[in-house]
């Protein structure tokens, strides 16, 4: 009943990319396969023109940090749209196994609800960008996780109290988490989270306060219900959009980070420092703070670990998220 998943996904993933802008998001092909390859070479060269000469201007600086938050807005954007989209399928909807929850498997059983396996299978295989895909039940247990190796590794059972789930449930939207150790591969993590809802039979408004709740991209409007279904998620693969800054070419000190709604680094232009400063912290940037506090780009004068540099920032919307572009270089 299920097997064109994978075409239906494909589909759906080439709608998405087309209605995106993608006139300014095109870098690095080589990351980003076979969904993500699309459209980001022209921005990658514009990016290399811009920081191959030591002497350019701090307006080009300003664009690159433009160009690269418009990239990474819409990349998230693009993964949300596909899970708001599968989330609306019925075999994701269904959770009638939910009885064969087990605290040891840390949800269900790997040969338990195939179809749902299948529609994760399909998007990890689609979407690059994203590295699991799980299911949290109303109150917040683990139905499943794909890869089925990543179900098996989790150290708890219940994540109500992780923040994308707590956003998800309190605004009945989309939700994009901040970054997270992750408690099945214990790398830095951050995941997208879709709330599910029943189907309501008419067109009254959602919740006791009258507020309407849309789920999915082709919600057309309608009304959900009150009654909570689950949480569909996806955790983004924070190393694919640090190999992005890595590839770029960074002179004279400079150094590229996308941070969270925290000041916590997403992803960092510097290899070493990725690796062996996972939970980096730029919250007492003023450029951080200006960010979340004026919502536009500008740039600052901050003291780095002794070191006077000159900070870019652009902020990056995502629903009532914002994360942060900064680009650090010696003053």
């Amino acid at each position: 009943m299920f097997k064109g998943s994978l075409v239906m996904l494909s589909l759906l993933t080439m709608f998405i990319i087309l209605s995106l802008d993608t006139s300014i998001i095109n870098l690095q092909d080589k990351f980003f396969e076979p969904v993500s390859a699309q459209g980001f070479n022209n921005t990658r060269s514009r990016i290399q023109n811009e920081t191959a000469e030591s002497t350019t201007p701090p307006t080009d600086r300003t664009l690159i940090v433009k160009l690269l938050a418009d990239n990474l807005e819409n990349r998230i954007n693009k993964s949300a749209a596909i899970l708001e989209i599968t989330g609306e399928l019925p075999q994701v909807k269904n959770v009638s196994y939910a009885n064969s929850i087990s605290s040891e498997l840390h949800g269900i059983p790997k040969d338990l609800d195939i179809a749902k396996r299948k529609v994760a299978q399909d998007i990890l295989a689609t979407d690059k960008d994203l590295q699991l895909i799980f299911f949290l039940m109303p109150n917040g247990d683990m139905y499943m996780e794909e890869p089925y190796s990543r179900q098996q590794n989790l150290t708890g059972n219940n994540f109500a109290f992780r923040d994308y789930y707590k956003g998800a449930v309190s605004t009945g939207d989309t939700y994009l988490g901040n970054v997270v150790i992750s408690a099945s591969s214990g790398l830095p993590q951050s995941n997208i989270a879709v709330p599910l809802y029943h189907s309501a039979s008419n067109n009254n408004t959602n919740g006791s306060n009258g507020k309407m709740t849309l789920v999915g991209l082709w919600g057309g409007g309608l009304n959900k219900s009150n009654s909570l279904l689950g949480v569909w998620s996806g955790g983004l693969n924070l190393t694919v959009f640090s190999e992005t800054l890595q590839s770029l070419n960074l002179t004279n000190g400079e150094r590229i980070v996308y941070v969270d709604q925290h000041g916590l680094k997403v992803a960092d232009s510097n290899k070493q420092s990725f690796k062996t400063n996972q939970n980096e912290s730029f919250a007492n940037l003023q450029a951080f703070n200006n960010v979340l506090q004026e919502q536009k780009p500008g740039s600052a004068i901050e003291m780095i670990n002794g070191i006077r540099m000159l900070v870019f920032y652009e902020p990056v919307q995502f629903h009532s998220t914002t994360w942060a572009v900064l680009l650090l270089k010696p003053a």
